[in-house]
């Protein structure tokens, strides 16, 4: 049987600490999703187009991916985008019309972790 490691860079694990510290001090589930998300095997971490994105979203709101999103597609209204990782031609998408955040900003910005919705 193989052990189960988790991830293995030092910034994703420095992450999903500090979303477990946030999430139990704040008693905010968001957060602590989002850590038990990141801790997936890469494999099978999420991955979000931008048109999907764009699909499920209203104007004006801050979307979440705990994971990477890539560029196939257009975003067609103003949005915050926070991910793990975005793809170089998303993130130039993004702010073209919106705002592309990592998660340690978003987290700075909204500990309580209020009025965001998780794409993926």
């Amino acid at each position: 049987m193989v052990k189960r490691t988790g991830p293995q860079t030092l910034v994703l694990r420095n992450l999903i600490r500090e979303l477990n510290t946030l999430g139990k001090k704040n008693k905010s589930n968001l957060w602590l999703r989002i850590a038990r998300d990141l801790e997936r095997p890469t494999r099978i971490r999420r991955s979000v187009n931008l048109y999907k994105i764009d699909k499920y979203t209203n104007e004006g709101e801050t979307a979440l991916v705990p994971g990477k999103v890539l560029s196939v597609g257009d975003l067609t209204k103003k949005l915050t985008i926070a991910a793990y990782q975005f793809s170089g031609k998303a993130e130039e998408k993004i702010n073209k019309v919106g705002k592309a955040i990592k998660l340690q900003e978003l987290m700075k910005e909204n500990p309580k972790g209020k009025k965001v919705r998780i794409i993926g």
